[in-house]
């Protein structure tokens, strides 16, 4: 099981006084993969889905200094820059390292440190799609790389596991038997099993065939959605699963998984948003199991994030609206980076 340490109790910000986020999910190696320049500032940065929002300079704008940055591989999809054939692992595998490569040119370059490393933008890496592990066995030589975290699927279902575009009765939706060893390997290496895109019944068995640390990463409360059939996000039971092994769920900031009325377009409200916090600590009956995972860019513009909420610089207004709704300086800052924290102590 990954390590875990006792809460945060700092209020998430530095000897001035500035926030400093940790954000569980964000695609930093896609988006330059697909030609954002991701060393200058968000409005002339290019790339996909403009406007943009995250850039490497963006994030140290606004405090951002943590976060799980993602090895993220489309099976079936169309741009070979990121995507591959389906069922191909070493294809998916090729994919991945050229993301990998992309993290560690930064590293070399001084713009981000994987693992343990200087002051600045830290990062655990998570693998977003597990078929760029070729077999079980070769996580380790992931490992070894900085990847802290493995979701096995994304949309479609993976060799390893259905996705959450995977239908219930698809003989795909569960874990397969590479599958199944992949989660024993998660476990043995003590990484942290990521249930944000699992299908349904994938996330039920891997409860059920294996004993690690699970979070959401990047995942909302499907209760407050009212939509019981999207796998997309996150049950009452799956939140309750999560926290009682000490997990964490990401708050994704997509206002199509916050508001049904924004399913086609807009805007939501912050304190949309933030009911899917309280949420989730109601379900957990603390503070401790929820956080940031933006997934901001990850497919999506700046225009549709929540409203006063154009990029990492305006994330205060997430803590502000705790504050107004009477949470502590010690549970703001548990929201901010110290409930992640405690999942992934080697970022501190």
């Amino acid at each position: 099981m990954a390590a875990q340490v006792s809460i945060m109790s700092d209020n998430g910000r530095d000897a001035n006084g500035n926030l400093q986020w940790f954000d569980a999910h964000l695609d930093l190696a896609m988006l330059a993969m697909l030609g954002r320049n991701m060393r200058g500032p968000a409005a002339s940065a290019g790339g996909p889905d403009l406007p943009a929002s995250i850039t490497l300079t963006e994030l140290a704008r606004g405090g951002v200094n943590r976060t799980l940055a993602t090895i993220f591989t489309e099976t079936g999809g169309s741009d070979r820059r990121i995507g591959y054939p389906h069922g191909d692992g070493q294809a998916a595998f090729v994919a991945g390292c050229k993301q990998l490569q992309v993290y560690r040119q930064w590293q070399v370059e001084g713009a981000m440190a994987v693992g343990s490393g200087a002051s600045g933008l830290r990062a655990g890496l998570l693998i977003e799609g597990a078929d760029v592990i070729a077999q079980p066995e070769d996580l380790a030589w992931w490992a070894s790389y900085g990847v802290v975290a493995v979701g096995m699927a994304w949309w479609h279902a993976s060799r390893y596991a259905g996705g959450n575009g995977t239908p219930r009765d698809d003989a795909r939706a569960g874990l397969s038997a590479l599958g199944v060893r992949l989660g024993q390997e998660i476990d043995r290496l003590g990484l942290v099993h990521d249930a944000s895109h699992l299908a349904d019944r994938a996330f039920d068995e891997l409860y059920e065939k294996a004993g690690g640390m699970v979070v959401a990463s990047h995942s909302n409360c499907r209760g407050l959605m009212g939509d019981a059939a999207n796998q997309r996000h996150v049950t009452d039971a799956q939140i309750r699963a999560i926290c009682a092994r000490g997990g964490v769920v990401g708050l994704n900031l997509y206002s199509r998984f916050l508001d049904r009325s924004c399913e086609t377009g807009g805007r939501t409200t912050v304190d949309r948003a933030l009911d899917h916090v309280e949420h989730v600590c109601m379900l957990a009956g603390s503070h401790e199991h929820v956080g940031l995972g933006t997934d901001a860019d990850g497919g999506f513009s700046a225009a549709r994030l929540p409203q006063g909420i154009d990029g990492p610089a305006d994330y205060a207004r997430l803590a502000e609206g705790l504050a107004a709704r009477g949470w502590s300086d010690e549970q703001i800052g548990g929201f901010v980076r110290g409930n992640w924290l405690r999942i992934f102590p080697m970022l501190s």
